[in-house]
């Protein structure tokens, strides 16, 4: 009879399971604590969150998997790069999907004058979602559903920073931006444990500043930092997106 009580008092004693909405709620403030930011910026971040968690239902935006995470995952690491360029006011975001980087910067440089990220993305339905984000948290951007390299083409006549995250190589990306970075744009582009490889396989192609700088949200990844490029041989012979 003690036994069983004993039993039952233990049972009764356990913590209740957590949630998903908790699970998120607590990854949302090791974000926070990451890369914190304005209660302004906070706010229009949880529209976003809640509005990408809603299309994600039906469109996948991020992987599923990274769910739980999505503001340590997705939302720090996209901060993290303003840190890089404190004064940059106009980006371009290649291959936006999710709005990652590009509309969580547009978020936080929703209150500085002349901000403007430019977010471009083919997907049409992930630039319909990229479209009703930006109303949703009334951010200082701008959707391009058109490819990178027609953008790029008939590109504004200044920007600041180009970001490209989960899109590509490192060869291929600075193929497709060689025209904003030999013009003076900076290009930082995070990047996974393979860093390594891909910056030894763009070296042979290109000539350039280049830092690997730590990320906040993973030990394993780096943000690679480009300046200064340069081609090492004729653009016929130089890999590019397509």
């Amino acid at each position: 009879m003690i036994a069983g009580g004993s039993r039952r008092r233990s049972h009764l004693s356990r913590a209740p399971a957590r949630g998903p909405a908790a699970d998120l709620m607590a990854d949302r403030t090791r974000a926070l604590a990451l890369t914190p930011v304005s209660r302004e910026t906070v706010s229009r971040l949880d529209r976003f969150v809640a509005l990408l968690l809603a299309w994600q239902r039906t469109t996948r935006l991020i992987a599923r998997a990274t769910e739980p995470l999505l503001w340590t995952r997705h939302v720090a690491d996209s901060l993290q790069l303003l840190t890089l360029a404190p004064q940059a006011r106009i980006w371009a975001d290649l291959g936006s999907g999710g709005g990652f980087p590009g509309l969580v910067i547009a978020c936080a440089l929703a209150d500085e004058r002349g901000a403007c990220v430019h977010l471009v993305e083919s997907n049409l339905k992930k630039a319909a979602f990229l479209r009703e984000a930006v109303r949703a948290v009334d951010a200082p951007a701008i959707v391009h559903a058109v490819r990178i390299a027609d953008f790029i083409a008939d590109r504004p006549a200044a920007i600041d920073v180009v970001t490209a995250r989960a899109l590509a190589p490192l060869v291929e990306l600075l193929g497709s931006t060689y025209p904003l970075l030999r013009s003076g744009c900076l290009g930082l582009f995070p990047k996974g444990q393979d860093v390594d490889a891909e910056l030894t396989e763009a070296t042979k192609y290109w000539n350039m500043q280049v830092s690997l700088l730590p990320s906040r949200t993973n030990a394993k990844s780096r943000v690679v930092v480009v300046r200064g490029l340069e081609p090492k041989f004729e653009p016929a012979r130089r890999p590019r997106l397509g």
